[in-house]
């Protein structure tokens, strides 16, 4: 009897084992070739000895994969249909063909949305139709038909890309410190503040020149952020050049080219943070004795592009010039009869409100919510970044502490609270005042909010493409296709400028640029410099000047770009019609940027003083503006 039981249990454990292993692979949602990706296998009925029997080939070549229970993961490249075999021992068990998205159709999507938005001059239609490629690419690649991707790459628009670009804390900050720009605003011109700023500034900005240079030194005045110098330069003298009959293409233009150039540069900005971070990330592969504030500042002597944007700015104020789109739009506004500066417009034109002839122009009611925000947002940047070890160090100097300080700063909480408090301040001027009750007063608040809606509309697209741009590798892409040009270090930097530069251009970011660059590029130039025989004293100046381009050709790209947040900040603050922003700035950007790496960056690589590249540089873009511009 016992025989027979053993008998049966011996049978069974066979039968258990004689089980057949159920394989189900799982890919990532996004799955691109030539991508480091994991590939997971979920094999059932295993049994103890089975992971050291069962292997992986993708193409033939044996990879390793690590297990956890029943899971196999493989982290690998896999390039356009593949072939993943599973053996145990020499017995095949599973195979699959493996079709990433090719690593190519990745540029499809915002290249699409930027040849679309510059060929139709209208954008939202183009950023959805760039979105929805993308969408649809991912879906045919997990295996359905075009028509079936098609349909559900639309709602993949909605409910994956663009709520995810919602969900992003630091975007939903610069909506709502958007919007609480557009209240206050709404409320300073119904209070009379704004009328009584272009009536202060008039004395001043008299004529179309000085009203743009007033602009352009606020521009350079409000250095610490550059989402704040937008939406508070663009909105506070966009009534002044409305008066003098500057277009509002070339209040753009300002706006968007102080505004980033500046605080990329400057010492206490809140980009300082962000820059030093990723430069750490790139020294800390080489173990160079220097600390990444100390690269910064060694690389500010080749930001060629930032320091020539904003001098050429000045050239076409000063010589009351203009060439290429601009000049017409200039043109067109000298002849207009003006544009009624009582009223707060859309971003396309249209009046949201009058402010009644009885209201008496204050300009205190402007200046006191502006100088809150400008106050309010450095406090709180000093506050969120406060360190008080930093502070008390005895060895750093005053701008090194700030620069720390606000480098470690919280720039968005720091931007809402100053928002926040000068709405506030503008509300109770307004009541105190009495120029309005408190319905009339929130409704006006309302009003500014609405302002808002195209640009935050446009704002989401935008992230959205630079979310499935992400997804998609696009920049692994534009790196692979560039990696072939093997050179000289001394030309390093010129390479780093125009790639930093295509990359912000296709994804609208030039944060997100240099996040992908600064630890790529600077481990590969100092190997190459290296490779080349330089020693390291040699090297550095190549290194700096490779730290600075990455920056610079990031701005470039982001001034040239229709999908960068930057440039659509501009468009909406200067409530211009931003195709029309980005047709009449290019030409300005791309000449300021040949300039700067055909005089500055590829010079500087080759040990010419950047002294006398920065005098060359700005002689020949003084030339260019007075052969090429036409008085206005």
């Amino acid at each position: 009897m016992r025989f027979i039981v053993f008998l049966c249990l011996l049978i069974g454990l066979n039968t258990v084992n004689a089980q057949p292993k159920v394989i189900d692979l799982k890919t990532p949602d996004v799955f691109v070739s030539s991508v480091p990706s994991d590939l997971e296998l979920n094999i059932s009925n295993l049994d103890a000895n089975s992971y050291d029997n069962i292997w992986f080939e993708i193409n033939g070549n044996k990879v390793q994969a690590s297990w956890e229970d029943e899971v196999a993961t493989i982290h690998a490249e896999v390039e356009t249909r593949s072939e993943l075999k599973v053996y145990e021992n020499d017995k095949l068990l599973y195979e699959k063909e493996l079709t990433p998205i090719p690593l190519w159709m990745s540029i499809l999507p915002p290249l699409i949305a930027i040849i679309m938005a510059l060929l139709t001059k209208e954008v939202f239609s183009s950023l959805f139709v760039g979105l929805l490629v993308g969408t649809t690419i991912i879906w045919r690649y997990k295996g359905f038909s075009l028509f079936i991707s098609l349909f559900k790459g639309m709602f993949s628009v909605v409910d994956t890309y663009a709520l995810e670009a919602i969900n992003d804390s630091g975007h939903i900050s610069i909506i709502i410190f958007s919007m609480l720009i557009g209240g206050m605003v709404a409320l300073i011109t119904l209070n009379g503040g704004m009328k009584g700023v272009v009536n202060k500034l008039s004395r001043y900005a008299n004529s179309p020149r000085s009203g743009q240079f007033i602009t352009w030194l606020m521009g350079l005045l409000i250095f610490f952020d550059d989402y704040a110098n937008t939406l508070v330069v663009g909105n506070t003298m966009r009534p002044v050049t409305d008066k003098l009959k500057v277009s509002r293409e070339k209040l753009a233009y300002i706006v968007d080219s102080t505004s980033a150039p500046i605080a990329s540069i400057a010492f206490i900005t809140t980009w300082i943070g962000a820059e030093l971070s990723y430069i750490t990330e790139g020294i800390d592969q080489l173990g160079l004795n220097q600390s990444a504030y100390q690269v910064f500042l060694h690389s500010l002597k080749y930001s060629f592009y930032p320091i020539f944007t904003l001098g050429f700015v000045l050239f076409l104020i000063v010589k009351k010039k203009d060439f290429g789109p601009m000049y017409h739009s200039e043109i067109e506004a000298r002849n207009s009869s003006g544009i009624n500066t009582n009223a707060v417009k859309s971003a396309h034109g249209a009046n949201e409100f009058d402010v009644p002839d009885s209201v008496k122009g204050r300009w205190y009611n402007a200046f006191i919510p502006v100088f809150v925000v400008v106050v309010g947002t450095i406090s709180g940047l000093v506050y969120t970044g406060w360190d008080s070890a930093v502070w008390n160090d005895t060895s750093l100097p005053i701008t090194t502490k700030l620069s720390e300080i606000i480098g470690n700063a919280d720039s968005f909480v720091a931007l809402l609270w100053s928002s926040l408090l000068g709405v506030v301040a503008a509300l109770t001027l307004t009541l105190a005042q009495r120029i309005s009750n408190l319905r009339e007063a929130m409704e006006g608040m309302v009003s500014g909010f609405k302002t808002m809606f195209n640009a935050v509309l446009i704002l989401v697209l935008a992230w959205s493409v630079a979310l499935i741009t992400e997804h998609m590798h696009t920049a692994i892409f534009i790196t692979d296709l560039l990696k072939f040009l093997k050179m000289s270090p001394y030309w390093v930097p010129a390479l780093t400028f125009v790639f930093s530069a295509l990359i912000a251009f296709s994804t609208g970011s030039s944060w997100g640029t240099m996040a992908i660059i600064y630890p790529l590029i600077l481990p590969a130039c100092w190997k190459i410099s290296m490779e080349y025989g330089f020693t390291p004293e040699m090297a550095l100046p190549i290194f700096y000047n490779v730290v600075s381009t990455v920056l610079a050709g990031s701005v470039l790209g982001d001034h040239c770009s229709p999908i960068s947040d930057t440039t659509i900040l501009s468009s909406l603050a200067s409530s211009c019609n931003h195709l029309s922003h980005v047709r009449t700035q290019m030409p300005y950007a791309l000449l300021v940027g040949g300039v700067s790496i055909a005089v500055g960056t590829i010079p500087a690589a080759f040990g010419i003083s950047s002294i006398w590249l920065f005098i060359a540089g700005f002689a020949i873009l003084y030339l260019a503006v007075v052969k090429l511009g036409k008085s206005t």
